[in-house]
């Protein structure tokens, strides 16, 4: 049994500044930053262990559903209602480049490894690769195999992993062109990889996290007890892969066993949905977003 002590749920700080509900907060790649963004069509960078808001990125015409900033901080990536996907300078505040394409809303956006590439994933059905270095506003590929929204979006060295509301998760490895998709039988809304890089947790929408093993496609656990039936709620594993966390529709994060799928922690965090949950990399510390329109940050 895994030691609940150690499991963030003492409020630390609680970042306040977006004017509606937050869609997603990040933690950047060693965790001493995040960055949050929303309906008020705002992306905000923040230090979340003083409780400074340090930088807004204005541009976007609609909400703005995801982001995501490159290793070396220096470039960010974001995309929302307004069907485009936005490359910033993170230094500057200017967009570099905007990447159209897709005919709908931009759901998920990633950089690769080498900051080189950004996959999106669309309500279109589809998702698109986009060369950061190249001055072409076409995308290097478009894969839409999917028969709905694709709602969520990993990357690891040579493949592109998607989740969708037609249930499937798909893995694409881009090297040799195959496709292999997992069908779980239930909308998919949001994916992460265990840190190992073994495991996808995909949640979907009739209120059940599954775990994937990445080689096999095994269904390998089921948590439950959150609610998640119409909204995008991210799900992540802690930074030992030891636990499972998730937000949940009523206001409250859930702690999981990784491997009994026992519940180990819930408590109410925010007053309406949880939108986002992101793990630090190092540190026994989460921050979650809502559609309160508060970001906090939990700690041990």
């Amino acid at each position: 049994m895994s030691n609940v002590s150690e499991l963030p749920s003492k409020e630390e700080n609680v970042l306040k500044g977006h004017e509606g509900g937050v869609l997603a907060a990040r933690f950047n790649g060693d965790g001493n930053y995040c960055l949050s963004c929303g309906k008020d069509r705002t992306i905000r960078l923040w230090n979340p262990h003083r409780g400074i808001h340090i930088k807004t990125y204005k541009s976007h015409g609609r909400e703005v559903r995801d982001v995501h900033v490159t290793q070396d901080n220096s470039k960010l990536v974001s995309c929302g209602g307004d069907r485009q996907v936005f490359y910033w300078d993170v230094a500057t505040g200017r967009v570099i480049r905007k990447f159209r394409g897709h005919g709908s809303e931009v759901n998920a956006v990633k950089f690769n490894e080498y900051a080189s590439v950004v996959v999106s994933a669309g309500y279109d059905q589809s998702l698109r690769a986009w060369d950061c270095r190249s001055h072409s506003t076409e995308p290097i590929q478009i894969i839409d195999t999917f028969s709905d929204s694709v709602m969520s979006v990993c990357l690891t060295k040579t493949e592109i992993i998607a989740g969708s509301v037609d249930g499937t998760v798909r893995t694409f490895d881009i090297r040799i062109g195959r496709e292999i998709s997992d069908n779980l039988g239930h909308p998919v809304n949001c994916i992460s990889m265990s840190n190992d890089g073994n495991c996808i947790l995909a949640s979907c929408l009739d209120s059940t996290l599954r775990l994937l093993d990445r080689t096999t496609g095994e269904l390998l656990q089921e948590y439950k007890g959150h609610i998640c039936k119409s909204y995008k709620l991210d799900c992540c594993l802690t930074n030992t892969d030891a636990h499972v966390a998730g937000g949940s529709e009523d206001g409250y994060i859930y702690f999981w066993d990784l491997v009994d799928a026992s519940v180990l922690s819930r408590f109410r965090a925010h007053s309406s949905v949880v939108t986002s949950v992101s793990y630090h990399p190092t540190d026994n510390c989460m921050i979650s977003a809502s559609v309160d329109g508060t970001i906090k940050v939990w700690k041990t």
